[in-house]
């Protein structure tokens, strides 16, 4: 992992990467498990992947926990899904403030179970003055969500006289929307193989790099991000413009 690390560009590091955690139920399929089984050990990717951003010096990490089309699993996997939100953010919050940094949420937390809302707030208010690194945890989150409660709040201010239509742009547009102070990704992965976004930062991700990969989450590892890293530093972000224009 040494050698990877060592043809990382400091100088080129996405300020923000974004990953779909995907494949927990295939992997614990594959060794004979429960599906909660798969969702456990994922824990320690999230933990393996935190540290090496942090460590790298990566700004922002964005974790699609759990999506709104999720509540439609069984029950008993929704259950053990949140009860683990709760074990896994009370157990490393220590580990969040030695490093130095600090957790946020975005998406629908008001439907998240009592006990988990209450754990991921106290995880929230504990980190919130560190600067190191933010992780930011998608919860009951859905893009679609979010640019409907964003494209109803601006039609409530403008019926209230706080915004003028003719100034609404892609940057007021932003402002409405739960990630208004974090820059837009610069890299998104999904694990697993899958090649979709599945309804995940559709806005903030328009010139995202992409990036998948056929290793399950529970496997993807500190070397894994690295690689997909060092995918992403070899690739021409354009922008619309020619690669002429970008040398000139």
């Amino acid at each position: 992992m040494e050698s990877l690390r060592q043809q990382i560009d400091v100088n080129r590091l996405p300020r923000h990467i974004a990953v779909i955690m995907d494949g927990n139920g295939r992997w614990a399929k594959t060794h004979g498990k429960p599906r909660v089984f798969g969702h456990k050990n994922g824990v320690d990717a999230v933990r393996e992947v935190t540290e090496i951003c942090a460590e790298i010096g990566v700004q922002y990490l964005t974790l699609y926990a759990f999506s709104t089309e999720n509540w439609s699993r069984p029950a008993a996997e929704v259950g053990a899904l949140m009860a683990l939100l709760v074990e896994a953010v009370r157990n490393e919050l220590k580990t969040l403030n030695k490093n130095n940094i600090r957790l946020e949420a975005i998406g629908d937390l008001s439907k998240l179970p009592a006990a988990s809302r209450k754990a991921l707030m106290e995880g929230i208010e504990s980190t919130k003055g560190n600067t190191r690194m933010t992780l930011v945890l998608a919860l009951n989150y859905s893009s679609r969500w979010e640019i409907v409660q964003a494209s109803r709040h601006i039609a409530e201010d403008v019926q209230q006289g706080k915004l003028n239509p003719a100034t609404i742009d892609e940057e007021v547009f932003s402002q409405y929307l739960s990630t208004r102070n974090i820059p837009d990704p610069e890299l998104l992965i999904r694990t697993s193989g899958e090649q979709r976004i599945s309804n995940y930062l559709l806005w903030q991700i328009a010139y995202a790099e992409l990036y998948f990969t056929e290793v399950f989450w529970p496997d993807f590892k500190k070397k894994n991000l690295l690689e997909a890293i060092l995918d992403y530093q070899k690739r021409e972000r354009r922008f619309g413009k020619t690669s002429e224009q970008l040398v000139s």
